[in-house]
């Protein structure tokens, strides 16, 4: 899955739009998208999107934080629909992951379920950023870390967060940060939107920082944004002939540490970057 749209929990309108569009994923949102005198239409409006034929397209919930007091009423409304996945807002840390996951192993012997994955938001609060190093081997169901600046601003008292589409220090302390613990989780790492909706060739370019850098997937708000992040997420032909040579040469010499592919002296780590760029194959 290479992005992620946001989809207002209480707008079926979009989500008809979105659902046949050309995101890897939806994230019907209870959350932010949502005012509180919406929140029970939404969940009923979200059940319903649950119900719909999904194609390849996997469908996420973002419930409300677990300070909010709403999260179980969420996941009651929408675990019997079996959403793909959960997505948890301001998590601060693995104890707040334990807690989700805690609710979901109960939706999911009462439904019999497999595992859902879980996506955390995990920068949300300046709490957050302690802790993310420490998410490995939490729980199973753990399948990525976004990371976000809008709420963290909040969090920090901060007056903005970016100035001509560069984040400030702290904005990118938490990214960098994110892609780390999700390395040392083993989880993705996802980027967080661009807010900037018409600059399309800017928000391309960031997305390609994004994954240079390591990240496996975007969130996106537009559906504008869609191809853009799915362009700069999908390995180019080059990358893809580099990765194939790499894996014929190790399966030609399988006690090599080190061959040599082209002059060039490749070693198992770039083994392991080339079953990552092949892993993200997806349709073109």
């Amino acid at each position: 899955m290479r992005s992620f749209l946001f989809v207002p929990g209480d707008s079926p309108r979009k989500f008809a739009k979105a659902i046949v569009g050309d995101a890897d994923a939806l994230i019907l949102d209870l959350e932010d998208s949502v005012t509180e005198s919406a929140k029970a239409e939404a969940r009923t409006c979200v059940t319903n999107m649950l119900g719909a034929e999904r194609d390849q397209k996997a469908l996420f919930v973002r419930v409300n934080a677990l300070d909010t007091g709403m999260t179980l009423t969420d996941l009651s409304a929408v675990m019997p629909h079996a959403p793909d996945g959960i997505v948890l807002p301001k998590c601060e840390g693995p104890d707040d992951l334990r807690q989700l996951a805690h609710y979901l192993a109960a939706f999911e012997m009462a439904y019999d379920l497999p595992h859902t994955r879980i996506l955390v938001i995990a920068t949300e609060t300046a709490a957050s950023l302690f802790s993310l190093g420490r998410y490995r081997d939490v729980d199973p169901r753990l399948w990525g870390m976004m990371w976000g600046a809008e709420d963290l601003a909040a969090s920090l008292g901060a007056r903005q967060n970016a100035e001509n589409g560069i984040y400030h220090e702290p904005f990118r302390l938490a990214r960098n940060l994110c892609l780390a613990g999700a390395a040392a989780a083993g989880v993705v790492a996802v980027d967080t939107i661009c807010a900037t909706l018409n600059d399309l060739d800017a928000l391309e370019a960031e997305a390609r920082i994004a994954r240079r850098d390591g990240f496996g997937a975007k969130a996106v708000i537009h559906p504008n944004h869609i191809a853009p992040v799915n362009r700069a997420f999908q390995p180019t032909g080059q990358e893809m002939q580099w990765a194939q040579k790499v894996m014929d040469a190790f399966a030609a010499n399988p006690d090599a540490g080190v061959v040599n592919i082209d002059g060039q002296m490749v070693d198992k780590p770039h083994e392991r970057t080339a079953r990552i760029i092949l892993a993200a194959r997806g349709p073109t």
